[in-house]
């Protein structure tokens, strides 16, 4: 049974265009590239044939993991959820208790996660800490460094 697990739009859009482009461009490149292999000689001797094949072998684990992730795959909502606690796609405004310093993070999937723009996993240890909390709490959250402490200040979508 795949797992459920919860994109935006965008990133459910980003996912399905790498499949393609996996399928519609890739698969062939490694079709073409087995053929010219094949084309030059003795197979059981042939290190180029012998790479070929295995790039296309992990070609299609690729695709079949990506098609697995599709098949579980679900758009959430944004106008459904509850703006009073930190939720998947919750953009979070928190303060750093030992420093003073202020960040906010989107909670998104683990394939849309991109710490240069602001997006956490909802499965990393900060993303995981804050879930389920609301303005005005504290979150504490072991990371490998020790144990840090975050204010919520500000939850919005």
């Amino acid at each position: 049974m795949s797992k459920v697990s919860y994109y935006t739009a965008e990133g459910l859009k980003k996912l399905r265009e790498e499949l393609n482009h996996l399928k519609d461009v890739e698969r062939p490149k490694a079709s073409q590239a087995i053929g010219e292999a094949r084309d030059k000689g003795d197979l059981s001797e042939n290190a180029e044939y012998d790479a070929a094949k295995e790039a296309q072998g992990m070609l299609e684990m690729k695709i079949s993991k990506m098609e697995e992730i599709l098949s579980g795959a679900r758009v959430i909502d944004e106008s459904q959820l509850d703006l009073t606690k930190v939720l998947a796609l919750s953009k979070v405004k928190i303060k750093n208790q030992t420093n003073g310093m202020e960040m906010t993070y989107t909670l998104v999937a683990e394939s849309e996660a991109d710490l240069a723009t602001g997006k956490i996993s909802v499965n990393s240890p900060i993303g995981k800490g804050l879930l389920g909390k609301s303005v005005g709490d504290t979150a504490e959250i072991q990371v490998p460094s020790g144990i840090m402490k975050f204010d919520i200040l500000e939850i919005s979508r």
